[in-house]
């Protein structure tokens, strides 16, 4: 009989539903609803998360298991378990403080922390939480100065993997965040205010952080600069498509692992593998950009059946994934590796300083279960547990 292993988190919150139900309770409604937004009327957004329920799992249950081991080896470095966590954008805004929170757990728990451009820490200060772990997710620049200077610091702290975002050549239409306020420029209405008030630690614990900006930008940005100047900035620096060619100077600058997240289409896979990047992320943006797109692990399992794309790079997925059994479901169908955001952002919002604890052990606990149930003991073997229906 294999050793049980157990992973402590609180009980009180045992499902990301938990973990949401109770950051909903604690986060002003403009910074919930531009966690949670997708783009237009949000179809894309549901069927990230509806379409896992089309792929089933067979146990065996008479089979005799052994030892489970979680850990999957990536880009020259073991991490305990098969996934890490998303860059999201204004992170400190939905909850203070929470790339460091979450950098910090990622590098405790030994699992990739992903810091993006656009985020409320900055790269110097991640580095040093994470102990060097974190990766780093850019938005390409309309100025290669500007992409040359950020390559250039992400070298300095040995950033271990890069990511760059494709899905980006227009920042999707999103109601929500329009109605709030916080499309660029940002803007605290009254609404906004009163909804602040309301949410009384989460009021505290921002005049204890500072207010949240774009910490990683800063010294890009003229002193002084107002909010309307902050959406010109962010338009002409950041508007414009990533394309082979950008993407082709950045692999001929950067001799680490990279990877491009956004990847959907036979097109832009076989472009990936002619550019030479080490990996691609499989993601719709969490439903963010096409309302008319397919979910994530739909792109995935047309892209991971092809044998020829997994031996050139690897192939890890984004997008929708709220369990366990959701993570055993998108191991089964080809991914590699997976990511997830919106979950971890209800763990710190829910939780605070022991978020990030909490839901990277929880979803280890989900997983070892469904390990455990269809008698594995390696997360390579899920696809021989995919059940064809």
């Amino acid at each position: 009989m294999s050793k049980k292993i157990t992973f402590p988190y609180n009980p009180q919150f045992p499902s990301v539903a938990d973990l949401r139900k109770r950051a909903k309770s604690r986060i002003p409604k403009f910074a919930f609803d531009y966690l949670e937004g997708g783009c237009n009327e949000g179809l894309n957004l549901s069927r990230n998360e509806s379409d896992f329920d089309n792929i089933y799992l067979k146990p065996n249950y008479l089979r005799v298991g052994g030892e489970i081991d979680m850990s999957v080896e990536l880009f020259g470095r073991k991490y305990s378990a098969p996934f890490g966590i998303s860059p999201i954008g204004l992170q400190g805004l939905m909850w203070p403080n929470a790339p460091e929170i979450l950098a910090r757990a990622a590098a405790r728990h030994n699992i990739p922390y992903t810091l993006s451009t656009v985020s409320t820490s900055s790269i110097e200060r991640i580095a040093e939480v994470s102990e060097g772990k974190a990766w780093f997710q850019l938005y390409h620049p309309t100025e290669n100065k500007l992409r040359d200077d950020i390559l250039s610091r992400l070298k300095a702290v040995e950033c271990p993997v890069l990511v760059v975002l494709v899905d980006v050549p227009a920042f999707g239409l999103r109601y929500k965040e329009i109605k709030s306020g916080l499309s660029i420029p940002p803007k605290m209405s009254v609404s906004n205010i009163l909804q602040a008030f309301a949410r009384p630690l989460w009021g505290i614990k921002t005049l204890q952080h500072g207010i949240p900006s774009f910490a990683t930008l800063k010294p890009y940005m003229e002193k002084g600069m107002d909010m309307s100047q902050l959406g010109q900035f962010m338009n002409r620096t950041f508007t414009g498509k990533v394309d082979i060619e950008k993407v082709s100077a950045i692999r001929e600058i950067w001799k680490g692992p990279l990877v491009l997240k956004g990847i959907a289409t036979d097109e832009d896979m076989q472009a990936a593998i002619q550019i030479g990047v080490d990996g691609v992320i499989v993601s719709n943006h969490g439903g963010r950009q096409i309302d008319a797109g397919e979910s994530s692990i739909n792109s995935l399992i047309k892209l991971a059946a092809n044998d020829a794309y997994k031996s050139k790079l690897k192939v890890m997925m984004d997008g929708g994934i709220r369990s366990g059994v959701d993570l055993a479901r998108a191991h089964a169908v080809g991914s590699e590796f997976n990511f997830m955001g919106r979950p971890f952002m209800y763990g710190v919002g829910a939780l605070g300083n022991d978020g990030g604890d909490h839901t990277i052990n929880m979803f280890k606990t989900h997983l070892y279960q469904i390990m455990q149930q269809l008698t594995i003991e390696t997360v390579s073997q899920f696809p021989d547990r995919l059940l064809e229906v």
